[in-house]
């Protein structure tokens, strides 16, 4: 009996262990990425005066964002706006951006 549970603990183990390694919807990403457009631009483009994102490069998006989110990056509101996602939705996010086109 004690093996049995052992093995169904397992399982259980492993598939909620596949289901965090899944990819988010791509519709929840971009919803995500939207509120991002009040400084940034729909879909990553900005205005004059703000920061492009859209087309940058994923690994370095990724990094300024987890530095937001520690504090290692100072920064009027976007060290609060980071600490509101997790970092595999960050990674998501950053995804999003880099692949749109500038």
């Amino acid at each position: 009996m004690k093996k049995l549970n052992l093995i169904l603990a397992s399982l259980v183990f492993a598939s909620t262990g596949a289901m965090a390694q899944t990819a988010p919807d791509p519709m929840q990403v971009r919803s995500w990425a939207a509120s991002c457009s009040n400084c940034h631009g729909t879909n990553g483009r900005a205005e004059a005066g703000n920061e492009a994102l859209a087309g940058a490069n994923k690994d370095d998006m990724v990094k300024k964002m987890l530095d937001f989110k520690a504090g290692r990056k100072p920064a009027t509101i976007m060290h609060q706006l980071a600490k509101g996602y997790s970092d595999d939705q960050i990674v998501a996010i950053a995804g999003y951006f880099a692949a749109q086109k500038k």
